[in-house]
């Protein structure tokens, strides 16, 4: 290193504060409530020659691989200037599903193209056939039928290109949801713009280009000091997706991690996995490659930047027509960005968990489902204007780590736990629809030494017309599994309870129509398990049962503890003796002789 590290650590800290301020913009003037509330979006700033470069807390599906969006602009067009801006959606030239659109903004110094600032945010309605940005039985992109706009210039010195505003507005159903987002998107994309040149001029184009070199050398020192102290060997993790419709025994996904600590490497194949699908469930080539890639931040160290200079120490092999490779076109990838991607996430991390103990994470949050559904309808409030928009009021239970317990409001894997929950108060207000209950779904968690989070359970449906709901629920047949001796987690269930309030089971994947005094109900899934129930300390289960995580069944049965009273106050006391003997009475139970054993 040349630069002084402080300085290294001021510029680094000040790129991630720009994409917060991007973040932020997009955040308050989003229109839908899918970027407003859910924070369904994330932005980057990218290098001139197309290396990602900062994400802050940008959603691991959208920023990994956001290079591959700024190389798309700068191979298909050779007339960029500043004052331009790009429109980009396509999920075969490196964005992650259609539904996701991205403003790419290129940021000049002196005439030369020294950044692109990126802001992705995830769309009310994208034009899909249906009103859904899901569309799991499209056989392919033209059944699904979205618009797709494979990085095209949308503005022009600073100028909204009106012929492609005017496609968006035709297409859309809520065309002025719609365009404030796009605004949205473009304002954060130019806030980007705005204060990397302001960068510049405080430091110097030299420093700065010194600075890209430097902190990417330093990213990749990270990873391969991490990798370095890693066990050597290859593990292939075996998962699977649930079966729906033209897939009735599911999809099957394979991934072979091999780690290298001599040459600090890490390589991960994605090859031995079935071709694409007649489904839209396939995966888009950057969500391949970010999922996985997630999967082993999670399990080896989350905290390691996410920058090109990390990227030169893990390789991703991919095969082509692959549905967890690079898709063929017309392959659809409208769902790519959650279920079978969430799966190649949860396999990742249980494969290390499985072959090392204190590497890796249970399963946890196995796709959406009708807590995350695509709603749609008129809303009477509003002289009949139709409404469209995904709901995020559930959260999935988190996987459980080797020293720490699942997180509750973990939401789904591809994510991370960063993106938000919904406001009951604010989506009523904005759509015509009740909740009638979101809270903790008890005994859904993976038992373990170290628990997965409990799932929830939510309700919700119209007020007075017709309401439409696309999900894609996952976890239904193969919930999230534990690890090390963990349990699994309860299965995600989806429910249509009608106006006299009996609940009808509905097929995992599908679409259903309700009528005012209707309801929508999922059980959400739990995260898996890790270590053996038996050695979670009773002071912690005591701590469930208070929070009613867990029943005082299940505290018995399942984590072997013995209550003295069944008061839900401070007064709940452990019977220590009784405990003592009931744990080694279900070790003998399963053929334990001790802990060790488990």
């Amino acid at each position: 290193m040349s630069l002084d590290p402080v300085l290294l650590a001021v510029i680094a800290n000040r790129l991630d504060t720009i994409v917060r301020e991007m973040e932020n913009t997009l955040l308050r003037t989003g229109r839908s409530a899918v970027l407003n509330m859910a924070r369904d979006f994330s932005c980057a700033l990218i290098t001139g020659d197309n290396r990602l470069l900062a994400s802050a807390e940008g959603l691991p599906v959208h920023v990994i691989g956001m290079e591959f969006l700024a190389e798309a602009v700068t191979e298909l067009h050779d007339d960029i200037r500043e004052g331009d801006a790009f429109l980009h959606n396509d999920p075969y030239l490196g964005n992650t599903h259609p539904a996701d659109h991205v403003i790419l903004v290129p940021v000049f110094v002196d005439g030369v193209h020294i950044f692109t600032a990126a802001a992705k945010a995830h769309q009310a309605d994208c034009g899909n056939a249906n009103p859904t940005t899901y569309m799991p039985f499209a056989r392919d992109i033209y059944e699904e039928g979205g618009l797709i706009f494979p990085a095209v210039r949308v503005q022009r010195d600073n100028e909204d290109i009106a012929d492609v505003i005017r496609m968006c507005r035709r297409r859309i159903r809520v065309p002025d949801q719609w365009y404030g987002d796009y605004l949205a998107m473009v304002g954060a994309a130019r806030i980007g713009e705005t204060r990397l040149k302001e960068l510049v001029a405080k430091y110097g184009l030299d420093t700065i280009k010194q600075f890209i070199e430097e902190w990417f050398d330093y990213s990749e020192r990270r990873v391969a000091h991490v990798i370095s102290q890693m066990p050597k060997g290859t593990i292939v993790g075996h998962g699977r997706h649930d079966p729906f419709g033209p897939l009735p025994d599911g999809i099957p996904i394979n991934v072979k991690v091999s780690i290298d600590p001599a040459a600090g490497m890490i390589d991960i194949d994605l090859t031995d996995n079935i071709d694409c699908v007649p489904a839209g469930v396939n995966e888009s080539r950057t969500c391949a490659m970010n999922n996985v890639m997630t999967g082993v931040f999670n399990s080896i160290d989350p905290d390691i930047p996410h920058n090109a200079g990390t990227f030169r120490r893990i390789t991703v092999r991919l095969r082509e027509n692959c549905v967890v490779g690079i898709p063929r076109f017309p392959h659809s990838c409208s769902v790519a960005t959650t279920n079978v991607g969430e799966r190649l996430v949860v396999t990742t991390q249980k494969a290390f968990a499985d072959a090392w103990d204190g590497y890796g994470l249970a399963e946890g949050a196995c796709g959406i489902g009708p807590g995350y559904a695509v709603v749609s309808g008129i809303d009477w409030r509003k002289n009949n204007e139709p409404y469209v928009n995904q709901k995020f009021l559930g959260s999935q239970g988190g996987p459980a780590g080797p020293e720490i317990d699942g997180w509750i409001t973990y939401g789904n894997s591809v994510t991370n736990g960063l993106m938000f929950r919904d406001s009951v108060e604010i989506d009523e207000q904005k759509y015509p629809i009740r909740v009638t209950e979101i809270r903790v779904r008890p005994d859904s968690e993976g038992s373990g030494r170290r628990r997965g989070a409990p799932g929830f359970r939510v309700a919700y449906g119209p007020k007075h017309d017709e309401m439409r709901a696309f999900y894609v629920t996952d976890g239904c047949h193969f919930p999230p599994r534990g690890v090390r001796g963990g349990g699994d987690a309860a299965a995600s269930l989806p429910f249509k309870v009608t106006a006299d309030g009996q609940e009808d089971g509905l097929p995992p994947i599908a679409s259903t129509d309700l009528q005012a005094g209707e309801l929508l109900l999922h059980l959400l899934s739990g995260g898996g398990g890790y270590g053996d129930p038996l050695e979670r300390e009773v002071e912690r289960v005591r701590d469930d049962v208070l929070s009613e995580f867990v029943t005082f069944e299940r505290a018995r049965d399942v984590y072997g503890v013995v209550f003295a009273n069944t008061e839900l106050s401070d007064a709940l006391a452990v019977d220590v003796e009784a405990t003592e003997r009931h744990r080694e009475s279900l070790r003998a139970m399963r053929g334990n002789t001790s802990p060790a054993n488990a």
